[in-house]
């Protein structure tokens, strides 16, 4: 019954404060309005997964034929490959990416010069102002058999070696590009973190005969720990929503194997082949999967946060 209480002055409340406080609202109805025009009212195209569709029918004129592309990708020799390739190039990405802006940022906040330390940060989020393509034709050139880098490995060892048609080499230059192009950009919200620490908390701590990384340990993490959780929650959700225009950029015939993921593989079955209704299912599998990972990792990293989460 207090329960019952407890939501109803809640919802009291809030209508008090709308009430109150119309133009906040108003402030917020175009972003409310475009959200729902551009992402939500196309949802309804997503049905055509569940058809087969025909252009000259229209999405509701076409045949309803259930789970049929669902199960024909599921069942189909490619699946095992494309489901792997994608799920290894997320979780070594976001394993291997995730702890260096953390790092960056601990680094940066030891920085006492504002100069030195601006010039740095300049250095390090420039990377991100440069396209993916501009970085995939960076990789082309420096990795090439004639390339610099193969230059210095034929002087060592005697021959060269295939970078960009390797299939093996394939998840170490997308992730190391990736972690090269996005960890200083990424470090931001660390840095912002970390500015609001108290600098007396650290002057205690030494004259306490606290050293650097005991000073980290016991007051710098635990005030990024919070937004840490955040980060890797979002990133863990979104760990099938792998980006399509690099992974595709560096394709080649030769990495197919390791470089074919679900979103070079929905680009090639729906935009090249034509085939909408198999390439929106596989597509609609991708997302449920990242949703249902997204509401799990919020559930663990809630249980081992102390019951702070994304939601």
């Amino acid at each position: 019954m207090r329960a019952v209480k407890q939501r109803s002055n809640t919802f009291i409340s809030k209508i008090d404060f709308m009430r109150k406080n119309p133009f906040l609202y108003l402030l917020m109805a175009p972003a409310f309005i475009l959200t729902i025009i551009f992402k939500y009212v196309p949802m309804y195209g997503a049905v055509i997964a569940f058809k087969d569709f025909s252009p000259s029918k229209g999405i509701f004129g076409s045949e309803w034929v259930g789970l049929k592309h669902f199960t024909k990708f599921l069942t189909s020799p490619n699946f095992e490959v494309i489901f792997m390739n994608t799920l290894k190039l997320s979780a070594y990405g976001l394993l291997l990416g995730f702890p260096v802006p953390i790092l960056l940022a601990l680094m940066l906040n030891q920085l006492r010069k504002a100069g030195v330390k601006k010039r740095i940060q300049l250095v390090l989020y420039a990377p991100n102002f440069i396209s993916v393509v501009v970085v995939v034709g960076m990789l082309f050139v420096f990795l090439s058999p004639v390339g610099p880098i193969n230059k210095i490995l034929t002087l060592i060892t005697g021959h060269p070696i295939s970078f960009m048609s390797d299939p093996d080499y394939f998840r170490t230059l997308y992730i190391l590009s990736g972690i090269w192009q996005g960890a200083g950009w990424s470090s931001i919200i660390y840095v912002a973190a970390l500015a609001g620490v108290d600098p007396e908390l650290h002057n205690a701590a030494t004259i306490d005969g606290a050293n650097l990384l005991q000073r980290i340990k016991h007051i710098d993490l635990p005030t990024i720990k919070p937004v840490m959780a955040i980060v890797f929650i979002l990133a863990a959700g979104g760990i099938m929503a792998i980006g399509f225009e690099k992974a595709y950029l560096m394709q080649t015939a030769m990495n197919v194997p390791t470089s074919e993921i679900i979103p070079t593989y929905v680009y090639k079955i729906g935009l090249q082949a034509g085939n909408y209704a198999y390439s929106s299912a596989v597509g609609l599998f991708n997302s449920v999967i990242n949703v249902v990972l997204l509401i799990l990792v919020n559930i663990v990293v809630k249980k081992l946060n102390e019951g702070e989460g994304l939601y």
